[in-house]
């Protein structure tokens, strides 16, 4: 694995810490799904792992939630706790646990307790900015790629124990 050295007004996902830090996100994201924007926020908070591309919490109050169900998965996250999963249904089309949310964050990450992310790969398009992101890979992992991020990222064949 070798590092990309970040070009200006880049960032490395190696220079991210360990364990995650939260800090307030001042760009604009929308999510799409099935025509529809069912999310759009300039009030997020972004977290930020070794690793990882930054992954994205938003208000709930900026999530259109009269188009989720609660699911009956859950995981647990050694720093954030646990989480449960949603799916979104727009029209006739379901994406099967295309969020998660934390009900109860451990500290210090209560800050995401009234937030809901979004996988990148599971709903039509996720926007930073103006930017389309690509979905971080990996079954389980929910960053969002954008142009100001260099790796290698965490996710693809061969990174599950970096």
């Amino acid at each position: 694995m070798n590092r990309i050295i970040p070009a200006p007004g880049q960032e490395s996902v190696w220079d991210y810490p360990r364990p995650p830090r939260v800090e307030p996100c001042k760009n604009r994201l929308r999510v799409e799904f099935n025509g529809e924007t069912v999310a759009d926020t300039v009030h997020a908070y972004r977290l930020l792992e070794t690793s990882h591309p930054p992954t994205y919490y938003i208000p709930r109050t900026d999530v259109r939630t009269e188009f989720l169900t609660p699911s009956l998965s859950r995981s647990f996250c050694e720093f954030k706790g646990e989480a449960r999963y949603w799916d979104l249904q727009v029209g006739s089309r379901t994406s099967r646990k295309a969020l998660w949310s934390y009900a109860s964050p451990n500290r210090p990450y209560g800050l995401l307790g009234d937030h809901l992310s979004f996988y990148a790969g599971r709903v039509d398009a996720c926007f930073v900015d103006e930017e389309r992101v690509q979905p971080q890979l990996g079954d389980f992992y929910g960053g969002w790629i954008t142009s100001r991020v260099v790796g290698p990222i965490k996710g693809g064949p061969g990174t599950r124990l970096w």
